[in-house]
């Protein structure tokens, strides 16, 4: 018997659109787990003798170790945002922006505490060092807070949500969920935009550069491609 042609399930498309779905939900919980992970081991160093500072390696003042610290912590709360948006909407447009910035600064903050790591520099700065100090005369503007969480509102750079801003996000849904997470992440990707550049002009590790010039071009496509998307939903970025 030949030319034999399996009958098709109905139920069978729908599960593949479902398993499309949430497709990054299992990796961006592996993900999540490695970031807690990461900052476990992280708050472990801390407590442990500090490594050995590897000779020809930057200062711990420089430009290079400043630029890495300080975007680690903006890349984390990108993607934490990311993963909150994830379950606040079901716009596929939306969730596949969440996971590529997700995934991108996840991987992105691993290569830079992996290059504090290599240097043998502390991933956290000193108590009395200000953020983004190292860019210079105007670099360290925040929209409120501190480096450290010594304030109600959280620890924040510039284009960071402040704690309030993220629970706000966290009880939105669907279209205002969207709209607000686009918002946020706008502010995130100037405020990315801007500390990479410095980096890109103070920093003088050649690696470091290439992955600042890279973050600069990256961010800015983001930017554009947010734009549009608010424009699609009857909004626009905060001023």
């Amino acid at each position: 018997m030949t030319g034999t042609t399996e009958p098709t399930d109905p139920a069978t498309g729908a599960e593949r659109r479902k398993t499309a779905r949430v497709r990054w939900a299992s990796g961006a919980a592996v993900a999540l787990a490695l970031l807690f992970a990461g900052a476990a081991a992280v708050a472990s160093a801390r407590e442990d003798a500090p490594a050995p500072r590897t000779a020809g390696a930057p200062a711990p003042d420089s430009a290079d170790a400043g630029f890495a610290r300080d975007m680690a912590v903006h890349h984390q709360q990108a993607v934490e945002m990311s993963f909150i948006v994830r379950d606040r909407t079901e716009d596929e447009d939306v969730r596949r922006l969440a996971y590529d910035i997700a995934n991108t600064q996840a991987n992105q903050r691993g290569m830079l505490l992996g290059w504090l790591d290599l240097w043998g520099l502390p991933k956290v700065a000193g108590g009395d060092d200000p953020p983004m100090a190292w860019m210079g005369g105007g670099g360290g503007h925040q929209h409120g807070g501190q480096h450290a969480d010594g304030d109600a509102d959280g620890a924040l750079m510039a284009g960071m949500a402040s704690r309030a801003e993220l629970e706000r996000l966290a009880r939105l849904d669907g279209e205002q969920a969207e709209v607000f997470y686009l918002q946020l992440m706008t502010d995130h990707h100037k405020g990315g935009v801007a500390m990479a550049e410095a980096c890109a002009s103070r920093c003088t590790v050649p690696v470091e550069q290439r992955l600042a010039r890279g973050m600069v071009e990256g961010q800015q496509s983001e930017l554009g491609l947010m734009r549009d998307m608010l424009t699609e939903r009857k909004a626009r970025p905060r001023t």
